[in-house]
Parts: C-alpha cells; sequence; structure tokens
C-alpha cells in the first residue's frame, strides 16, 4: 500500500499551489505569445530574411571567386593586361557584337 501521508502544512501546500499556479500563468501567456498570429509571421519573416541572408552572402562569394579568377586569366603578376588573352576574346567580342548589328538590320530590310 502506497503511504498517502502528507507532512506539509496546509500554509506550505497553499504556498506551493500559488507557486505552480504563477508557474502555468506564465507558461500560458508564453504559448499564447507562441501561437499569436503576428509571431508567427514574425518569425516565419525572419527565417525567410536568414535564408535570403545566407544565399547571398553564398553568391557574393562565388561572384567575387569567378572574378579573381578572371582577373587572374587576363591580368599578369604585376596588373597588366595580357595582351595574349586579352586581344583573342576582344576579336571574339566584336565578332559577336557584328553578327548582331547584321542579323537585326537583315530582319529590318
Amino acid at each position: 500500500m502506497a503511504d498517502t501521508s502528507d507532512t506539509r502544512t496546509p500554509a506550505q501546500i497553499e504556498a506551493d499551489i500559488k507557486r505552480r499556479r504563477a508557474l502555468l500563468a506564465e507558461t500560458l501567456d508564453e504559448i499564447g505569445m507562441r501561437v499569436h498570429p503576428r509571431t508567427i509571421v514574425g518569425d516565419a519573416k525572419a527565417r525567410v530574411v536568414s535564408n535570403v541572408d545566407h544565399t547571398l552572402g553564398r553568391a557574393y562569394v562565388q561572384v567575387n571567386r569567378v572574378v579573381t579568377d578572371v582577373g587572374a586569366r587576363f591580368l599578369g603578376d604585376r596588373g597588366a593586361a595580357r595582351m595574349d588573352r586579352v586581344l583573342p576574346v576582344a576579336l571574339v567580342a566584336v565578332g559577336v557584337a557584328g553578327l548582331l548589328v547584321l542579323s537585326t538590320r537583315r530582319r529590318k530590310g
């Protein structure tokens, strides 16, 4: 048989009940704040902003890496342009631009 005797005084029991009620009220307030629509929307916005910031940060690093790599290919050790690499790319760019101009003139004519 279980011992059901309580050695606490009525004042101690009342104090325990008051303490427990205060804890429960605090917990209910916390739950109410968490399930409030404004809180839910605010948390969702914060997660989206965090993900966007993270994605933009990774994109910035990638772009920076590509720019650095391209710069290394077209610039020498002292920062001067390497003409053996720049000239062919410039010629191809001019050729593509010329083809685009010619193709737009043919459509109009």
